[in-house]
């Protein structure tokens, strides 16, 4: 790495002068390219041991690092708090999602707050242009919005989750004076041109363009909304993957993402697949007829359900592939300016993958759960008219090896794909990084490789302190110089990992506790094997939750 001297000579420069801390077209510094993926499992790339095409993710990773054990926080909002300021969420405010719940919770206000710094805050306070495309999930009705909090321009939407088809009203651009790209029949368009993952790539072209005409080094942030429901996809797309999906079923994919996994190396060959997950008995999720239960063998299932069931899977893999498109665009605009090899791009997901709400699916606008698409019906999902997920039969696979997903703490809610790219900082090209990362540790890496000074304060108010760790040595196949456990909660799914122990329980349920190195899977419960241990992990646990106002 090339960091060493110049970092601390750049820092100190920073302490001493900070409005001359660094200089605007030093060539050392990178750009940085960050995108996040939604409701995104472990094993959905091809890099991670999927079966969905994503050939530019997997060149990345191929030519980059991919890291085994890095963590998220279970859930969009959340996730999207830790990363932007490098803080568990409750610190930031958003311990939950954007609710909020007075000024007696602090934990729980639904937006960034004022003592909270964001990247794109510590970016452009050292030179960086700022830029951010997709789903920001962190305004509630204070009104908080990207352009608020450090980036320059932005085009995507404020809340979670919208109709990938339709632009207007959810879709934004800030400054808003700034001529926006024309989609629609509403401003002017062509009908059914707009789809959110080729917008969010046409915006963050533009953004590039931008950048370009000034010195700087830039900052983009592109955040999908795919493959999170309403899952939605051109039909050229989904073709590719129905019929797979409905002769093999979630059951068989599972073994395949298993053996894949085993063959490039990125789980040991020892590992057992985890029995089918189900609906947690305990949970603060929406209530499903179907909690307590597993789901269901895939054979076990009537060919109408199957056909269904396989269609919905069809789609999310096909807005997988389509995000895939999006980054290549980007990257090849990147590489056709020159730009590529020092630009640092981090690709991540905000949480494994979405069991919401049942196995067998949901239609959420449409009545009862569970309804069966049949003949023009099941011809229709993926289309704008349609508002389905897929369920956690489907999601279970999506998380192959490990238990549960999205909401809980287990290794499925929060065990995320992590790959760094950057040819002129990074040695090595396709390895593995078994270093335990959290997404509390992008705030400390991109100030290490930026040059950049986190400051003091902010507007006039003291900044909490960063509780994430460099991930620069990890580059280099170092240690990640950690002196405190990494703690997890969220609707009362909770956990702490320290060294190779794993204390985690269900919300209201008593602790489980793993040795992660030698079951990753969380199949060898050893709470009373090892009750000094656990009471130890807890202990901590309760501690943090007090420093970092986490009540539930």
């Amino acid at each position: 790495m090339r960091i060493g001297l110049a970092l601390c000579l750049a820092l100190t420069a920073a302490a001493l002068c900070p409005e001359q801390a660094v200089a605007t077209d030093d060539p050392s510094r990178p750009n940085v390219l960050l995108i996040l993926a939604d409701d995104l499992g472990w094993s959905d790339l091809g890099c991670y041991g999927g079966e969905i095409e994503t050939p530019n993710l997997d060149l990345l990773a191929k030519n980059g690092l991919r890291f085994t054990q890095f963590y998220n926080t279970a859930r969009c909002c959340p996730t999207r708090a830790s990363l932007l300021t490098g803080l568990y969420p409750h610190q930031a405010g958003v311990g939950a999602m954007t609710n909020d719940r007075g000024p007696q919770f602090p934990g729980y206000r639904g937006t960034l707050q004022p003592d909270a710094v964001t990247l794109a805050e510590v970016l452009r306070g050292a030179g960086y242009r700022t830029y951010m495309t997709g789903k920001w999930h962190l305004h509630n009705n204070a009104g908080v919005k990207p352009t608020d909090r450090g980036f320059e321009e932005f085009y995507g939407m404020l809340g979670g989750f919208n109709s990938c088809w339709e632009e207007h009203p959810f879709y934004t651009r800030w400054p808003a004076d700034r001529k926006p790209r024309v989609y629609t029949s509403a401003q002017g368009g062509k009908p059914g041109t707009f789809y959110s993952t080729d917008a969010f790539a046409d915006y963050s072209l533009d953004f590039l363009a931008d950048a370009r005409t000034g010195r700087s080094p830039f900052f983009l942030y592109i955040a999908f909304n795919a493959p999170h429901f309403p899952l939605h996809a051109y039909e050229s797309d989904i073709a590719k993957y129905e019929s797979m999906y409905f002769e093999k079923g979630w059951d068989s994919i599972r073994d395949a993402r298993l053996d894949t996994q085993k063959a490039i190396g990125i789980i040991p060959r020892e590992l057992e697949l985890t029995p089918r997950s189900g609906v947690p008995p305990k949970s603060h999720a929406r209530p499903s007829a179907y909690a307590g239960k597993q789901n269901p063998a895939w054979d076990s299932l009537p060919e109408d359900r199957r056909r269904d069931l396989a269609r919905r899977m069809a789609v999310f893999a096909a807005m997988v592939d389509r995000m895939d498109v999006a980054v290549g665009r980007v990257v090849d605009d990147l590489k056709q300016h020159g730009q590529l090899d020092n630009t640092l791009i981090i690709f991540l997901s905000d949480n494994g993958a979405c069991w919401e709400w049942d196995p067998l699916g949901f239609d959420v606008n449409s009545g009862p759960k569970n309804i069966l698409h049949t003949g023009e019906g099941l011809k229709a999902v993926g289309g704008p008219d349609s508002y389905v997920s897929y369920g956690s039969g489907w999601a279970n696979a999506g998380n192959t090896p490990w238990r549960l997903y999205k909401h809980f703490s287990h290794e499925g809610g929060i065990r995320a794909p992590f790959i760094v790219h950057w040819p002129a900082g990074l040695k090595a090209r396709g390895e593995f990084r078994s270093q335990v990362g959290h997404i509390i540790d992008v705030m400390p890496t991109l100030v290490e490789v930026a040059y950049a000074k986190y400051p003091a304060e902010r507007n006039g108010v003291a900044i909490q302190p960063m509780e994430g760790r460099s991930l620069v040595p990890a580059f280099d196949n170092r240690p990640i110089g950690r002196d405190a456990p990494l703690f997890f909660e969220h609707e009362g799914s909770r956990a702490v990992r320290d060294g190779k122990w794993k204390l985690v329980s269900l919300a209201g349920d008593a602790w489980e506790l793993y040795d992660i190195e030698s079951d990753p899977t969380e199949m060898r419960d050893l709470i009373s094997a090892m009750p000094e241990k656990s009471k130890e992990l807890a202990a901590k646990w309760e501690a943090w939750a007090k420093r970092c106002h986490v009540d539930f």
